[in-house]
Protein backbone atom coordinates (compact mmCIF):
# COMPACT_ATOMS: atom_id res chain seq x y z
CA UNK A 1 0.00 0.00 0.00
CA UNK A 2 2.70 2.65 1.13
CA UNK A 3 4.45 1.51 -2.63
CA UNK A 4 0.93 2.31 -4.15
CA UNK A 5 1.06 6.14 -2.79
CA UNK A 6 4.43 6.60 -2.97
CA UNK A 7 4.11 6.03 -6.81
CA UNK A 8 0.66 8.32 -7.09
CA UNK A 9 2.41 10.90 -5.03
CA UNK A 10 5.35 10.78 -7.33
CA UNK A 11 3.73 10.19 -10.85
CA UNK A 12 0.19 11.93 -10.24
CA UNK A 13 2.42 15.65 -9.82
CA UNK A 14 4.10 14.83 -13.13
CA UNK A 15 0.99 13.81 -15.11
CA UNK A 16 -1.01 16.78 -13.98
CA UNK A 17 1.92 19.49 -15.05
CA UNK A 18 1.96 17.38 -18.26
CA UNK A 19 -1.66 18.31 -18.60
CA UNK A 20 -1.40 22.04 -17.74
CA UNK A 21 1.53 22.39 -20.44
CA UNK A 22 -0.66 20.70 -22.92
CA UNK A 23 -3.71 22.42 -22.42
CA UNK A 24 -1.91 25.78 -22.30
CA UNK A 25 -0.80 24.86 -25.35
CA UNK A 26 -3.96 24.28 -26.77
CA UNK A 27 -6.44 26.95 -25.44
CA UNK A 28 -3.47 29.57 -24.05
CA UNK A 29 -2.40 30.60 -20.40
CA UNK A 30 -5.48 32.46 -19.59
CA UNK A 31 -8.17 30.01 -20.43
CA UNK A 32 -5.81 27.44 -18.78
CA UNK A 33 -6.55 29.61 -15.47
CA UNK A 34 -9.96 30.53 -16.17
CA UNK A 35 -10.39 26.72 -16.64
CA UNK A 36 -8.81 26.65 -13.01
CA UNK A 37 -10.64 28.96 -11.01
CA UNK A 38 -14.04 27.71 -12.37
CA UNK A 39 -13.47 23.68 -11.27
CA UNK A 40 -12.11 25.64 -8.06
CA UNK A 41 -15.17 27.27 -7.21
CA UNK A 42 -17.77 24.30 -9.33
CA UNK A 43 -15.84 22.36 -6.82
CA UNK A 44 -16.36 24.61 -3.31
CA UNK A 45 -19.95 24.49 -4.61
CA UNK A 46 -20.45 20.50 -4.65
CA UNK A 47 -18.59 19.50 -1.99
CA UNK A 48 -20.72 21.64 0.22
CA UNK A 49 -24.24 20.29 -1.79
CA UNK A 50 -22.68 16.90 -1.62
CA UNK A 51 -21.74 17.40 2.61
CA UNK A 52 -24.82 19.02 3.85
CA UNK A 53 -26.79 15.95 2.07
CA UNK A 54 -24.52 13.22 3.64
CA UNK A 55 -24.80 15.06 6.85
CA UNK A 56 -28.67 15.30 6.63
CA UNK A 57 -28.82 11.73 6.05
CA UNK A 58 -26.45 10.49 8.77
CA UNK A 59 -28.76 12.21 11.31
CA UNK A 60 -31.51 10.56 9.96
CA UNK A 61 -30.17 7.53 9.94
CA UNK A 62 -28.97 8.44 14.10
CA UNK A 63 -32.25 9.35 14.66
CA UNK A 64 -34.08 6.03 13.39
CA UNK A 65 -31.56 4.03 14.93
CA UNK A 66 -29.81 3.08 12.18
CA UNK A 67 -26.03 2.04 12.56
CA UNK A 68 -25.07 5.04 9.89
CA UNK A 69 -21.84 3.04 8.07
CA UNK A 70 -22.83 3.47 4.77
CA UNK A 71 -23.22 7.57 5.37
CA UNK A 72 -19.52 7.61 7.07
CA UNK A 73 -18.14 6.37 4.04
CA UNK A 74 -20.01 8.37 1.73
CA UNK A 75 -18.78 11.29 4.24
CA UNK A 76 -15.53 9.92 4.03
CA UNK A 77 -15.56 10.03 -0.07
CA UNK A 78 -17.14 13.26 -0.19
CA UNK A 79 -14.13 15.18 2.26
CA UNK A 80 -11.32 12.91 0.09
CA UNK A 81 -12.76 14.48 -3.27
CA UNK A 82 -13.04 17.88 -1.96
CA UNK A 83 -9.73 17.68 -0.97
CA UNK A 84 -8.98 16.63 -4.22
CA UNK A 85 -10.69 19.09 -5.78
CA UNK A 86 -8.21 21.80 -3.50
CA UNK A 87 -5.63 20.29 -5.29
CA UNK A 88 -4.66 22.18 -9.01
CA UNK A 89 -4.85 19.79 -11.64
CA UNK A 90 -7.54 18.38 -14.22
CA UNK A 91 -6.90 14.81 -13.56
CA UNK A 92 -7.21 15.16 -9.24
CA UNK A 93 -10.33 17.50 -10.43
CA UNK A 94 -11.83 14.60 -12.33
CA UNK A 95 -11.46 11.83 -9.84
CA UNK A 96 -13.10 15.04 -7.29
CA UNK A 97 -15.89 15.82 -9.53
CA UNK A 98 -16.58 11.54 -9.76
CA UNK A 99 -16.77 11.20 -5.60
CA UNK A 100 -19.41 13.90 -5.74
CA UNK A 101 -21.39 11.96 -7.39
CA UNK A 102 -23.64 9.51 -4.68
CA UNK A 103 -23.89 6.37 -7.19
CA UNK A 104 -19.81 6.70 -7.79
CA UNK A 105 -19.33 6.88 -4.40
CA UNK A 106 -22.10 3.92 -3.58
CA UNK A 107 -19.89 1.62 -6.18
CA UNK A 108 -16.95 2.52 -4.23
CA UNK A 109 -18.89 1.77 -1.35
CA UNK A 110 -19.55 -2.07 -2.35
CA UNK A 111 -16.26 -2.64 -3.74
CA UNK A 112 -14.51 -1.51 -0.53
CA UNK A 113 -17.21 -4.20 1.36
CA UNK A 114 -16.29 -6.88 -1.52
CA UNK A 115 -12.52 -6.67 -0.75
CA UNK A 116 -12.45 -6.04 2.76
CA UNK A 117 -15.04 -8.47 3.92
CA UNK A 118 -12.88 -11.20 3.66
CA UNK A 119 -10.43 -10.25 6.03
CA UNK A 120 -12.54 -8.70 8.71
CA UNK A 121 -13.43 -10.86 11.83
CA UNK A 122 -16.86 -9.75 13.80
CA UNK A 123 -16.76 -10.53 17.62
CA UNK A 124 -19.55 -10.99 19.20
Amino acid sequence: MGLILGTAFIVVPILELVLFVYVERRVGLGWLVLGIIITAIAGAFLVRQQGFSVWRRLQTDLASGALPGRQLVHGALVLVGGALLLTPGFLTDAVGFALMVPFVREGLRRLGVRLLQPRVVIIE
